[in-house]
């Protein structure tokens, strides 16, 4: 039986999403005090660069599962997405405000969003 072969979608996506929680635990360990944004805007940076290599990767496979992909990660994202809501109001709720709120909202976004991808490329590698 011949399996075509599949970037390493599952592999980056995990690279990703560690870069992006490694960002997000180092500045919210360090928090209240004054924190140095520049390891997790670094960390946040590569991550997406990581994030969107992975997405035009996955984006020219030809034949792939396109629907069942959509179906799967739209649910996962709708429930990643109440997740790192609930996060950022923890965040405001504790009074973080200015840069360190705003590279944490950019890395809810990204584990938000990155998540429901591999979800839905795990399933639909097997439709």
């Amino acid at each position: 039986m011949s399996e075509r072969r599949l970037p390493p979608v599952t592999a980056l996506g995990m690279l990703s999403l560690g870069l992006v929680l490694v960002g997000g635990i180092y500045l919210s360990a360090h928090l209240p005090q004054h924190v140095s944004l520049g390891p997790a805007v670094a960390l946040l940076a590569a991550s997406a660069l990581v994030f969107v290599g992975n997405v035009l990767a996955l984006s020219r496979v030809e034949g792939f599962a396109w629907a069942r992909f959509f179906y799967v990660a739209r649910w996962a994202l709708l429930v990643y997405l109440i997740i790192s809501g609930l996060i950022e109001y923890v965040f405001l709720r504790n009074h973080t405000s200015g840069g360190p709120l705003v590279v944490l909202t950019l890395s809810l976004v990204m584990f938000a969003v990155n998540v429901p991808v591999l979800i839905g490329f795990t399933v639909a590698r097997y439709d």
